[in-house]
């Protein structure tokens, strides 16, 4: 499984040495910027439409997606509320502190794990379509709302009626599951296309990823940095116990006890529900100016925490 983190790790170096030895030119912070919201608006849409157009939807429709669905979403929505109701968050950054909490890196380091562990990734095919499908849009609803706009009750419904119909990654998913539900052919050179482009997404997420780690520090104070130390380092911990503590073990309990599913199913929920938060979070946090400091660290401190909890699921469930 350590060969799983080995590319993630790489990469984010990358990223950090580009930036710390100004590979990119003197506006390392604006070619951040720049590449994520290429991730965002380009690559990653272009990623989404082509897997949910060969995806089968009615996957979705099995027992062991309930177990990892209902973890997952307790883990957000835990992380949403305490980081609103205790942390003293708006809406938007704790729906970054929610996503810290509960969604997992399910394609590029998922996808090795489990193909090492369970032998195939057929249940992490059903994840990414649990995420894609019905926790991105959600979040990202949240991410887009703002306080200082739509100020009447009926502006503001509207606000957040629309806010999906702009945003791509939402656009992409649903035109790429309308093209599943219809069973409509996607001409081979379009879908080759979009293999190349999709495929940039992840490398270049985790590129600018690690290039924040030097461009942030060099910008000086971030968003988080406004808060008290102490309070930062509560927040931080609590989103990374929920994650990485809270989201398999509850998994494990719904898997065996409350739906009584097979070992090898457990043990598949359980794994896929210790995974690590996903740098998706900091693109989302990036692209819609939020609180990008704790997405970046949410995502290493859950990356490198979640080795042990990996392996500590393998060693008492395999």
């Amino acid at each position: 499984m350590l060969s799983a983190f080995i590319p993630i790790w790489l990469l984010t170096a990358l990223g950090y040495l580009t930036a710390r030895f100004n590979l990119v030119g003197a506006g390392a912070a604006d070619v951040e910027a720049v590449l994520g919201r290429f991730v965002f608006r380009v690559a990653m849409p272009a990623s989404l439409f082509g897997m949910l157009a060969r995806a089968n939807l009615h996957a979705l429709a099995n027992t062991s997606i309930v177990a990892f669905g209902a973890s997952s979403l307790a883990a957000c929505g835990l992380g949403l509320a305490l980081s609103t109701r205790v942390f003293g968050r708006d809406v938007p950054d704790g729906a970054v502190v929610g996503m810290a909490s509960g969604y997992v890196n399910s394609a590029n380091l998922g996808i090795p794990v489990a193909i090492q562990v369970l032998g195939n990734a057929v249940f992490l095919s059903t994840v990414i379509l649990f995420n894609t499908v019905l926790v991105t849009p959600i979040v990202l609803t949240l991410m887009g709302l703002s306080s200082e706009s739509a100020p009447g009750v009926r502006q503001r419904l509207r606000s957040i009626a629309l806010l999906p119909v702009h945003n791509p990654i939402i656009i992409a998913s649903a035109c790429g599951a309308l093209v599943s539900g219809t069973h409509v052919h996607v001409p081979a050179d379009v879908s080759s296309a979009l293999s190349l482009l999709g495929g940039a997404a992840v490398p270049t997420a985790l590129i600018t990823l690690g290039m924040s780690l030097h461009v942030d520090k060099a910008a000086g104070p971030g968003l988080s940095e406004t808060r008290t130390r102490s309070s930062l380092l509560a927040e931080a911990l609590t989103s990374l116990a929920l994650k990485t503590a809270l989201q398999p073990v509850l998994a494990y309990l719904l898997a065996r006890y409350a739906l009584g599913l097979s070992a090898h199913d457990v043990l598949a929920v359980t794994l896929c529900a210790a995974l690590p938060t996903a740098q998706n979070v900091f693109i989302y946090a990036s692209e819609y100016a939020l609180d990008t400091a704790f997405a970046r660290n949410a995502v290493i401190l859950s990356t490198v925490v979640s080795m042990a909890g990996l392996w500590t699921v393998v060693a008492l469930l395999k």
